[in-house]
């Protein structure tokens, strides 16, 4: 169950960032993880008592999709 999930997590971090970036722009790095994260949150596919308990245990993961869909962000960029 949390490899599909974790699988799913990268893919709405990738989307998430690019909606953070587009609504806030630049030199709002902490605002923008912040609603990706919250993004992500928000869509993962489980039910909602349980959306809670999932990003917290995998807050540490949430938070490195979205700095590696950050850093591929980038990298498509340049």
């Amino acid at each position: 169950m949390f490899d599909s999930l974790k699988s799913t997590i990268k893919e709405l971090a990738k989307t998430a960032v690019i909606k953070a970036e587009e609504a806030l722009g630049s030199q709002k790095g902490q605002q923008k993880k912040e609603m990706a994260i919250e993004y992500i949150v928000s869509n993962i596919p489980v039910i909602g008592f349980l959306k809670p308990l999932i990003s917290m245990l995998l807050s540490s993961f949430i938070d490195d999709a979205v700095e590696f869909a950050v850093e591929y962000m980038k990298s498509e960029v340049l």
